[in-house]
């Protein structure tokens, strides 16, 4: 599942025993696992803050949780320590963080989702918004929710329309159809306040 070197251990080993609290281990977690934008966190933990899904493997000399939700994403993950003179630099490599390419075989839904995470929301970012995927109905029709810069936005129509629609309309098979389910009025921080669009 993960695979520890040898000198990854006796580092994490080295460090729970300076810190010398009964229990302590060492917690991994995918942060925005099947995005751009995934990475891995790696943290000290003590049994009291533990969620209580975690899986645990027995490394030499401490344990290292993995939080539950993360599994898939860190599967074939790969702890090293690299020593280089008088430092170290430990090094993960998760393959599988930022999720796999869905295939014609995938669900409708996890392909949407895919193309939001991955394409649609990198886009939206420079604008300070997002959207989330609300509902794919049995005809393909899709139901956003803007967020962020985009929830209010005066532009969001125009976005919705010649730039959300179409690439879900053009990426992905059995999409017939992209509707807003955003409330704009209740937009906090539009990008583009809607009375000032044009």
């Amino acid at each position: 599942m993960i695979d520890i070197s040898e000198s990854a251990q006796t580092h994490f080993r080295r460090l729970v025993e300076r810190e010398a609290i009964p229990g302590l281990g060492v917690r991994l977690s995918a942060m925005n696992p099947g995005t751009p934008r995934a990475d891995v966190r790696l943290e000290f933990a003590e049994p009291a803050d533990l969620s209580g899904d975690e899986w645990a493997i027995d490394c030499d000399g401490f344990t290292l949780w993995l939080d539950a939700a993360s599994v898939t994403f860190l599967e074939g993950a790969h702890i090293d320590y690299e020593t280089k003179g008088t430092s170290g630099q430990l090094q993960i490599r998760a393959p599988r963080i930022k999720g796999e390419v869905p295939t014609e075989s995938t669900g409708l839904v996890d392909r949407v989702r895919y193309l939001i995470d991955n394409e649609i929301n990198p886009q939206l970012a420079s604008h300070r918004g997002h959207v989330s995927l609300e509902e794919v109905s049995a005809d393909g029709v899709v139901y956003l929710r803007f967020g962020g810069g985009c929830h209010g936005c005066g532009m969001a129509d125009v976005t919705l329309k010649q730039g959300i629609e179409r690439t879900l309309m053009d990426k992905v098979p059995g999409v017939t159809a992209v509707r807003d389910a955003t409330d704009h009025a209740t937009g906090e921080a539009p990008y583009m306040p809607r009375d000032t669009a044009a």
